[in-house]
């Protein structure tokens, strides 16, 4: 069986993983480059979706605008050469970032300025035998004004849920974002816990890959002034 040449495997190697040519700790400089691109990639997205549920624009609430954010980081990783294989994580990571991200802005929003109200629940659906397959239970509400809200309920809505009966929703006091129900086990900053550990994910292969694309200039080659012939 042949082996690979040194310098062949030098060259997947620096093609997977990015070349990282320094020898030590990284330069500081680039260091810093990298932790301000990574930051900068998160706060954009997770900035945007914040933005978008607190002023009611909904292409950025909605993620639009994240998933822009993530497509110029892995294009500027791109263009850096950066390893293929920490594009291609900080790709996934930056998806699943974006996809959680409009939930914790929601959650952040309804924590800044809900109001928690009573509602009477008019039908209860869902539960095992849901054709979502999710195993939830949907309720129904209407205001004490009898007023039907325009989207159903599944925080504090249960197996032992019957119409008639009272559960508590938190509203947004401007109405740009969606009622939620409220759960005794769980609060409205949960979602931000979890939103964190995928930032912090993101973050962190952003800045491994943009330290690992540093390349050390190559000298121009050429005849020197002054060589005889």
């Amino acid at each position: 069986m042949a082996v690979p040449e040194p310098h062949l495997v030098a060259y997947l190697r620096s093609t997977v993983w990015g070349p990282a040519e320094f020898v030590g700790l990284p330069p500081r400089r680039l260091t810093a480059r990298a932790v301000l691109t990574g930051g900068a990639a998160v706060y954009a997205v997770v900035g945007c979706a914040v933005a978008g549920s607190w002023y009611g624009i909904s292409w950025l609430a909605d993620g639009e605008a994240g998933l822009l954010c993530v497509a110029l980081l892995i294009l500027h990783l791109c263009v850096r050469r950066a390893g293929r294989a920490l594009v291609g994580v900080a790709a996934v990571l930056g998806m699943c970032l974006v996809f959680q991200a409009p939930q914790a802005a929601v959650s952040l929003v309804l924590a800044e300025r809900g109001r928690v109200e009573s509602v009477v629940v008019t039908s209860v659906e869902g539960g095992s035998h849901a054709v979502s397959g999710h195993g939830r239970y949907l309720c129904s509400v209407a205001d004490e004004d009898g007023v039907p809200l325009n989207v159903r309920i599944w925080r504090g809505c249960g197996q032992a849920t019957r119409p008639g009966d009272a559960i508590a929703v938190v509203y947004d006091v401007k109405g740009r974002v969606p009622p939620r129900g409220v759960e005794a086990s769980s609060s409205l900053l949960d979602p931000l816990r979890e939103l964190g550990g995928w930032a912090a994910a993101f973050a962190v292969v952003s800045v491994v890959a943009v330290v690992r694309s540093h390349r050390l200039a190559v000298p121009a080659s050429g005849p020197k002034l002054g060589s005889g012939s």
